[in-house]
C-alpha cells in the first residue's frame, strides 16, 4: 500500500498528540468536520478537541462552497479552540496563524515554493496553486470558542478543485499520519503563542511571519465580500484584527474582515 494513501490509526495519532491536545478521534465518514465538532463544542467538548474524517462528503467552504475529501486523497481535520481571555476582535488571526502553521510544515517537508493566499488558502509550487483550505467558524458567541478546519491536499487533488495541486503533486512523498502529527504541532505552537499574548498578533512573530509568507500582499487583488460587493486594490497589510488592508484605485484605503481573493496581478512576494 501506498504511504502517502495509508489508513489512519487513531491509536497512533493519540500516542503523538494526547497532551499537546485534549481529544483526538478519526472516524471514516462524516458529512461536516467543522459541523461536527460546532455541535460537539455545544456540547460542552474541551478546549484543544481534534475530529479527522477519512472521508468527507459534505465539508464546508468559504461563501457556501463544498469541500468533499476522497478517503486516502489528503488531511481533512477539524479542531475546537476556546482562547479564553482573547477579545472577539482578535479571533480574526485564527485562520491566519492555521495557515502559518501549514505553511512552516510544508516547508518542512522541503517544498520549495510556498505561499498563502489571505485568508484561508495555502498556494504550492511555482503556479502557485491551492492546496489547501481554511475555514474558521464561531462555536459560542459569548465565551470565545472556535472550530478551524483544515482540508489538505496529500495524495491527490480531489477532482472537484479545478486547478489545485497536492503535496505528492509538488514532489513530496509522505505518509499522512506524519503530515498530521507534523500539522498540529506546528498549529499548537502558534496558537499558543497568541493565547498567551491575549491575541496580539506583534507579541511574538505571528504578523511578522505573516507578512513574510502571505503571496496576497503586494499584489493587486479583487476581493469579493459575502454580499456580492467587489473591492479592487493593492493588498497593503494585515492589520492587529487580522483584516487586509486595501488601497484601491482612487488611494482610498479599506480594511477587509472577510471576503474571497483573486490575485489579478500576482507579485513574488510570499513565495519561498
Amino acid at each position: 500500500m501506498n504511504r502517502t494513501t495509508r489508513p489512519l490509526d487513531p491509536e497512533e495519532l493519540r500516542a503523538a498528540l494526547l497532551g499537546t491536545w485534549a481529544q483526538v478521534d478519526v472516524v471514516a465518514t462524516t458529512g461536516s468536520t467543522n459541523a461536527d465538532l460546532l455541535a460537539a463544542a455545544a456540547a460542552g467538548a474541551p478546549d484543544r478537541t481534534v475530529l479527522v474524517a477519512e472521508h468527507q462528503q459534505a465539508g464546508r467552504g468559504r461563501l457556501t462552497r463544498s469541500w468533499v475529501s476522497p478517503p486516502g486523497s489528503g488531511l481533512t481535520v477539524s479542531v475546537l479552540l476556546r482562547p479564553t481571555g482573547v477579545p472577539a476582535s482578535r479571533l480574526g488571526w485564527l485562520p491566519l496563524l492555521t495557515g502559518m502553521a501549514l505553511l512552516d510544515t510544508v516547508r518542512d517537508l522541503g517544498v520549495a515554493t510556498a505561499g498563502l493566499k489571505w485568508p484561508n488558502d495555502l498556494l504550492l509550487g511555482t503556479g502557485q496553486r491551492k492546496a489547501a483550505g481554511i475555514l474558521a467558524e464561531v462555536a459560542d458567541p459569548v465565551r470565545p470558542a472556535v472550530v478551524v478546519g483544515i482540508g489538505l491536499n496529500v495524495a491527490d487533488a480531489p477532482p472537484d478543485q479545478a486547478g489545485a495541486t497536492s503535496l505528492a503533486a509538488e514532489g513530496v512523498d509522505v505518509d499522512r499520519a506524519d503530515v498530521l502529527v507534523a500539522l498540529l504541532g506546528r498549529l499548537a505552537e502558534r496558537e499558543q503563542a497568541w493565547r498567551g499574548g491575549r491575541g496580539d498578533p506583534d507579541a511574538g512573530r505571528l504578523r511578522a511571519d505573516y507578512r513574510a509568507g502571505c503571496a496576497t500582499l503586494g499584489a493587486e487583488v479583487r476581493v469579493e465580500l459575502p454580499g456580492g460587493t467587489v473591492h479592487t486594490g493593492i493588498a497593503e497589510d494585515v492589520d492587529r484584527d487580522g483584516r487586509l488592508l486595501l488601497l484601491d484605485p482612487a488611494g482610498h484605503r479599506k480594511a477587509v474582515a472577510a471576503g474571497d481573493v483573486v490575485h489579478v496581478r500576482p507579485t513574488d512576494h510570499g513565495s519561498a
